[in-house]
């Protein structure tokens, strides 16, 4: 078996000259250390994947684009609510949770995850990279019992309902789900509760030609003052 601490990684030249084509695109300010923490986790998300497989993205470039770039882009949207605390349901290799936590240093982000071997890998991830802002949880959403979040995100979790149904115990009142999706998932929309307000904003991806978007889900509060936008 390949070690991941071994295995190959992204040319670093390429790797850093795409990344910073991406943060242009998205006119997303990182620091120095923001860039190196991001190369050094792509990095590891492509030297570990020979071992774990974390992903079925195989190729460096592919990964910038499709994990990189994608988790990146929703920043924009996100930073409207400027949430402090965020939860990463199924978080996987760490998407989009690790890229939040790395630009957003002052927002508490936690990972939770039910498969070990991914746990593992993010733990190194925090542990290498350098995030004291990041937290990983090996548990299922559903049996986690942490205070509660102001945002909760997924990307690679099923339909809306059953993200909802199993995560909303840990979502505060005021608070809002975040879900990364392909095209508008009209059908999910549909059977959302009929509680349920939603927004659905398009989200474009540098160098990635398919429909991306993030679908916002929240319940009234008592202090909301506009009931069509997140409390």
């Amino acid at each position: 078996m390949v070690s991941p601490q071994r295995a190959a990684g992204p040319h670093p030249d390429a790797a850093s000259q795409g990344l910073d084509s991406v943060l242009r695109a998205l006119q997303l300010t990182a620091s120095e250390q923001q860039r190196r923490q991001l190369l050094q986790y792509l990095a590891l998300l492509q030297r570990w994947n020979q071992v774990y497989n974390l992903t079925a993205v195989r190729e460096p470039e592919r990964m910038l684009t499709l994990h990189l770039a994608d988790s990146l882009a929703v920043l924009p949207a996100l930073d409207q609510r400027a949430p402090r605390r965020l939860l990463d349901v199924g978080s996987g290799g760490g998407l989009p949770g690790v890229v939040l936590a790395i630009m957003r240093p002052a927002m508490q982000v936690v990972l939770v995850e039910a498969v070990q071997k991914k746990c593992a890998f993010l733990r190194q991830v925090a542990a290498t990279v350098g995030l004291p802002n990041l937290q990983v949880e090996h548990a299922r959403v559903e049996q986690l019992r942490l205070p509660g979040f102001d945002c909760i995100t997924s990307r690679a979790l099923g339909d809306l309902a059953e993200l909802v149904r199993i995560s909303e115990h840990l979502l505060l009142a005021g608070g809002a789900w975040a879900a990364m999706k392909g095209s508008q998932p009209d059908a999910e929309l549909q059977a959302l509760p009929a509680d349920l307000h939603h927004r659905v904003e398009p989200v474009s991806v540098p160098g990635l030609d398919a429909r991306r978007c993030l679908v916002w889900l929240w319940r009234d509060c008592a202090d909301a003052t506009a009931p069509s936008t997140p409390c």
